[in-house]
């Protein structure tokens, strides 16, 4: 089985791990070889937050510079800060809600503009699908369900070795029993965004 690397990034808080643990139970109840790895960076101060996971035949779980099959943000300027992970070749899935760094609210830097921060990695890479994830979050119950949004944009593209039926069961074991209806609608519609995005 040939590889396929995702890169996971987000900031501290918005359950980046919680994917990469539901991507990887998925990838075991599918019988598929998975490797994982996290850099937590200063999470709990809304730093980055980066999760790197192999699917197939590998060795490790180490993704240099250009090897990303696919990339996964959870914010867009991380999102943007993540893309020498790139490649022409790669897809890149990123929510457009931002959650701007303290620097920003001192007035010691600038958030890039959403427009021009969407040509560029279009510019860069094979596909970008790009919508606003809290939004979806909000209306499937739960604004802390964009990373299960963004998990049903993901397995929408068909790059992972993964069933959509393998990750919503993967959902119902590893969030919690109250999140799991609003988690599922949440795959459901970040799923359903990216078929329109993809296909339009």
């Amino acid at each position: 089985m040939n590889s396929t690397k995702l890169i996971i990034v987000a900031v501290g808080g918005q359950g980046n791990l919680l994917a990469s643990k539901v991507l990887g139970e998925a990838a075991l109840l599918s019988g598929v070889p998975v490797h994982m790895s996290e850099i937590h960076g200063m999470a709990q101060r809304g730093g980055v937050v980066e999760s790197t996971v192999v699917f197939g035949d590998a060795k490790s779980s180490i993704i240099s510079d250009g090897e990303a099959d696919v990339l996964v943000g959870f914010e867009p300027s991380e999102t943007l800060r993540a893309l020498n992970k790139c490649n022409p070749n790669t897809v890149v899935i990123t929510s457009l809600s931002c959650l701007p760094p303290f620097t920003v609210a001192l007035g010691k830097s600038v958030y890039p503009d959403l427009d021009k921060l969407q040509d560029l990695i279009r510019s860069k890479v094979k596909q970008l699908i790009a919508f606003n994830a809290a939004d979806l979050a909000q209306l499937a119950g739960s604004v802390l369900s964009v990373n299960i949004v963004l998990l049903g944009a993901l397995i929408q593209t068909g790059i992972l070795p993964l069933s959509a039926d393998s990750v919503k069961k993967a959902i119902q074991t590893k969030t919690k029993k109250s999140f799991v209806e609003s988690n599922l609608k949440a795959f459901e519609l970040g799923f359903t965004a990216a078929k329109e995005l993809i296909f339009r």
